[in-house]
Parts: C-alpha cells; structure tokens; sequence
C-alpha cells in the first residue's frame, strides 16, 4: 500500500477504529504511550516510519530528511525523556520542507507557537523550554529503529496518529487492519444513527438476550456476544 492510499483510508478513520481494527485482525495494538498527543489542533497524521534516534543534535533529523520518501513520518526516539526537548521550530519546517507528512516524537518539543503556525502536525509528550544540554554517543541504528514506549518500529512499520493519540501497524499487515477498521466505523455509524433515531444501544444488540444467556452460561462475555449479533463497541 502506498502513501497515498494509506492517507486516503485514514482521512475517514480515527486511531480508535485502527485499534480495534488491529483487535480484529489478530494483530499487536501497538500505542503510544499515554500522553502522546498533537502539538497541533487537529492534527492527523498517517505514513510509513522514518526512524531517528536523538542524541543532542539535529544532525540525525537533517540526515533522516535526505534519505526520506514523501509523505514518511519522523518518528524521533528520544528515551521519552521529560528533561529536554529535542524537536523546534527548525526541525519542523525543514520537515514540511523535506515532503515529510509529520513528527512523532517520544519525548517533547518546543517552539509551540511556531509549530502551530507551520502546521505540520506534530505529537509529543508536551513542551518544554530548553533543548538538549549535551551529546550523547550515537547509536549504530540511529537511522533503521527507533523506540516508542515499549516498542521498537522501523521502516517495516506505519504510524498513525490524531486527537486520541498515536500507534503503530505493521505495514505488511495495514491493508487488513483498516479493512477492518472501516467494517468498525460503518456499524457504529449505523448503530449511532439509530440510538438518534430512538433506538437504544441496549436494543441493538439484544442485551436483555445476553444477560439472559449470561445466567446460563456465565463465563459469556459481551464481546462474544456482540461479535454474534455484529455490534461494534469495544473493537
């Protein structure tokens, strides 16, 4: 699936429904950790991972841009530290400018009025005034992995992002999960239009059926249930 494509699909997706689509699919929901979210209102984010890992010094950014395709997303591994930033202002529009579609940092920016302005999106772990004090040894990968959290994605993976936050799908696997995804948006689009309608929730998926088998059956969870009667809540 190309870049292109890849964006098309998420413009009508949230990250909730890749979750569950990933949930569907048999596939490692992979997020973010919590707190990672948009350094601009609104913005979305969708495209294959351009690594970087952070040492003190942008020069590892200008050299991912170099080497980046159109529309990759900058995923900057900065050890989710809280005591330096180490995306700006500068990094970004040169971003903007190297045909990348955003930044996804672990770690914190700064710059966050400029940032705004540029409009590239940007998501973080927050803002804080000062850039890195020092350099550290650069590692061998610098450019081929970076690490998220508690997981490690590359060029093998896609990165998506919102106003819930971000998460990463293997890019060998996307076509599936957002199949699945969009099947996730579509029911619960017809089953919101009902409860507005006059239908409740409860109806819709038969609850008073499913405490009923419950009593009979209780090891019956509601997702088995849902999965039965083609509800989409939980994923």
């Amino acid at each position: 699936m190309d870049s292109a494509e890849l964006r098309l699909r998420f413009d009508s997706l949230t990250t909730a429904h890749v979750a569950d689509g990933c949930v569907r699919a048999g596939v490692a929901v992979r997020c973010a950790p919590a707190g990672t979210h948009t350094a601009v209102p609104g913005g979305r984010v969708a495209g294959q991972v351009r690594p970087a890992r952070h040492v003190g010094s942008v020069d590892v950014f200008l050299e991912a841009y170099d080497s980046a395709a159109p529309d990759d997303v900058l995923v900057v591994d900065n050890g989710g530290r809280l005591d330096e930033s180490c995306v700006g202002d500068l990094a970004v529009l040169e971003a903007r400018g190297a045909g990348v579609a955003g930044v996804v940092i672990w770690g914190l920016h700064r710059d966050s009025a400029d940032i705004r302005e540029i409009g590239l999106p940007v998501f973080s772990l927050g803002s804080l005034p000062t850039g890195p004090l020092s350099v550290r040894e650069r590692p061998a990968d610098a450019l081929t992995s970076a690490v998220v959290g508690e997981w490690t994605v590359g060029r093998e993976d896609v990165v998506f992002g919102d106003d819930d936050g971000v998460l990463f799908v293997p890019l060998a696997e996307a076509d599936g999960v957002l199949a699945r995804a969009e099947g996730i948006r579509d029911t619960e689009r017809r089953q919101a239009e009902r409860i507005m309608a006059g239908t409740s929730l409860r109806d819709q998926v038969g609850f008073d059926a499913y405490l009923a088998a419950r009593r009979d059956r209780p090891a019956l969870t509601f997702r088995e249930h849902l999965r039965a009667v083609g509800g989409a809540i939980e994923e």
